[in-house]
């Protein structure tokens, strides 16, 4: 509400200075116009001010210092070349070389933002708080979805940052002829949006990029070490070349596995055998969770309740494998007879 009062104020002031402009250069024009005139220099202005918001401070300094440098060397070749000639034409061919160097600055560094960007956030890095907190997030873990229901219990500080080439590469997905993949990259952008909505979590579209990398991954890790931040992820090879790199890497997977309840040998569970397992005999039941359930000489027992004995639990990089043997070999009684 300030800065919509702020904003106002500002448009009065434009159209009340385009009036008494107007008047003080003595323009035959009237009032209406003049008041027009100036209120459209200040919505003008409001729109820049507007765009301005969703450019990175690294490319607004970036495309100064270009522009700057373009003016700078026009005043000196106009000082050197020009110095001869009288009054207006010298201040017209400075004029002139102002323009097109200062253009050329101003393009120049627009178009290799990207790649000096990356020594821009060495030179400017983020504040120590955000810093230990960013979070990137990364295609796959947007798509996941899981990431959206982390974020509702709270364990989530900190800001969320969703680069714009990752952002690129889910409108890709979303825009593919593949039914599949443009229902995933539907669901990933429907999932970043659900996130936006939270009202304890922040993400940030970042707009730092590097042209001259052409894999996502290793954009993504550049982009990490960029900023400071960890790459939320659920791709296993991103999370070990990341690590070789020295980012931080939180896996939704391993986050995953690490909540899982812990079972011990020797504990006594009840199970529902679904299919066959690899070896002779075996059957195989899943917990609530995904944890698969190795049970020993449980084939005959397809399609059953089962009361089962842990043997050992093996922990593998796809999740958590319990192995178990049927409770009746014990002396027990084991199958639901129900």
């Amino acid at each position: 509400m300030g800065l919509m009062i702020a904003r106002l104020l500002f448009l009065g002031l434009t159209a009340s200075g385009g009036i008494v402009l107007g008047h003080a250069l003595g323009l035959p024009v009237s009032q209406p116009v003049l008041g027009g005139a100036g209120l459209a220099i200040g919505l003008l202005i409001l729109l820049v001010e507007e765009g301005l918001r969703r450019v990175s401070l690294q490319r607004i300094v970036l495309v100064a210092l270009g522009t700057g440098v373009g003016l700078i060397a026009a005043q000196v070749l106009g000082g050197t070349f020009l110095a001869s000639l009288p009054g207006w034409p010298r201040i017209t061919g400075t004029g002139f070389l102002s323009v097109l160097l200062g253009y050329l600055g101003f393009a120049l560094a627009l178009r290799k933002a990207g790649e000096l960007e990356a020594l821009t956030a060495r030179l400017f890095p983020p504040d120590a708080e955000r810093q230990g907190h960013a979070k990137i997030l990364d295609t796959s873990v947007i798509i996941d979805g899981r990431i959206a229901d982390i974020c509702e219990t709270g364990f989530v500080d900190g800001a969320l940052l969703v680069p714009q080439f990752i952002l690129r590469e889910l409108q890709q997905i979303a825009d593919s002829s593949d039914g599949l993949k443009r229902n995933r990259g539907r669901r990933g952008l429907d999932i970043l949006q659900r996130i936006q909505r939270m009202p304890k979590v922040k993400v940030e579209i970042q707009e730092l990029d590097f042209p001259q990398i052409r894999e996502v991954d290793r954009k993504l890790i550049e982009f990490a070490k960029a900023v400071g931040g960890k790459i939320l992820t659920n791709d296993y090879n991103l999370n070990k070349v990341a690590e070789l790199h020295g980012v931080g890497v939180l896996n939704i997977n391993e986050l995953a596995n690490a909540v899982k309840p812990m079972v011990l040998p020797g504990e006594q569970m009840h199970v529902h055998l679904l299919r066959e397992g690899k070896e002779f005999g075996q059957g195989v039941a899943y917990l609530d969770d995904g944890t698969m359930v190795v049970v020993d000489h449980g084939k005959r027992y397809l399609g059953q309740s089962v009361d089962v004995i842990v043997t050992s639990v093996l922990q593998t990089t796809a999740g958590r494998m319990i192995f178990s043997r049927l409770r009746e070999e014990n002396g027990g009684r084991g199958v639901d007879e129900r």
